[in-house]
């Protein structure tokens, strides 16, 4: 049975944490990208018919890592959708051509992102199409960004907080998706992609045993796996990723072809299996924090 997508009210909460009994280890898992309720004010302000605003969503990606709970640690889900408002960006960057009025000098609106039409408020889906037909206000943008962003980051600073005052260290993975081709605006666009792609910032938001031990437990389950091509890691990586200070950030990218079919969405026979393997590389990472509490 396929998760529900649901049409909902503007006041529908913008996230949950899935959440263990007693924390048992300094690990947080958070899943940006997987949030599938519509606000009706975003579909109204849409071109793009539903499931095309889909193809954005990194599907069910919460599912696969739904083992957190029973293995100690946290997992945070945004419910909001990524062609809404993307978690994975700064809090205001965004595309000047996309408002009908100047934006405050506090905007970043020079960003690679949004070169790509990817801000915290989309200009494009994945595939490249235009979401809005008609130029948005900045107030609408704000209360957007106030309404999900805002809250969704509240809720995984103060899991980090918590989690490093508790076992002085913690360690953020931050759960995503990738097509299995490079879509037109990507660097690799046009090829075909490995199964996971682990992103430390080249090194610099993540002990290198930590992500050693990610990539040695997906080798072990027969997958391929590189290193920050094409994803190094997005803000929420860049942002919380500093090792010196105690947290350490990994973004792990999973090939969309594993488990899903790209163009209904709908689940392939190997989800349940990739699940399994989600939960045993979810036990491998824990396991391998301890070398930050030796």
């Amino acid at each position: 049975m396929e998760a529900a997508v649901e049409i909902v009210a503007e006041e529908c909460p913008a996230y949950d944490i899935l959440a263990p009994a007693a924390q048992a280890a300094p690990v947080v898992l958070a899943s940006p990208h997987s949030g599938r309720d519509y606000r009706p004010e975003f579909l109204k302000a849409s071109r793009l018919p539903l499931q095309t605003l889909r193809k954005s969503e990194d599907c069910y990606i919460d599912e696969l890592f739904d083992a957190a709970p029973q293995l100690g640690v946290p997992l945070l889900r945004a419910h909001f959708p990524r062609a809404f408002v993307d978690p994975n960006r700064e809090p205001f960057e965004l595309d000047p051509a996309m408002f009908a009025d100047a934006l405050p000098d506090y905007v970043n609106t020079t960003s690679p992102r949004i070169g790509a039409g990817l801000g915290t408020i989309a200009r494009l889906v994945t595939n490249g199409e235009e979401i809005y037909g008609e130029k948005l206000s900045f107030a609408q943008a704000s209360a957007w960004i106030e309404r999900n962003h805002r809250p969704y980051h509240a809720a995984l600073a103060g899991l980090i907080m918590r989690t490093r005052a508790r076992f002085g260290t913690c360690l953020l993975v931050d759960c995503h998706s990738m097509p299995s081709i490079g879509g037109p605006m990507d660097r690799d666009a046009g090829r075909q992609r490995v199964d996971f792609v682990l992103g430390d910032c080249h090194g610099t938001s993540c002990n290198p045993s930590l992500v050693s031990a990610a990539e040695a437990a997906l080798a072990d389950m027969g997958y391929n796996v590189t290193r920050n091509i094409p994803y190094a890691g997005g803000y929420t990586t860049r942002h919380y990723g500093r090792p010196t200070e105690g947290v350490h950030a990994l973004q792990i990218e999973i090939n969309r072809a594993l488990y899903l079919d790209e163009d209904s969405l709908e689940r392939r026979p190997y989800f349940r299996q990739l699940a399994r393997h989600m939960g045993k590389l979810t036990a491998a990472i824990i396991e391998a924090t301890s070398l930050l509490r030796s």
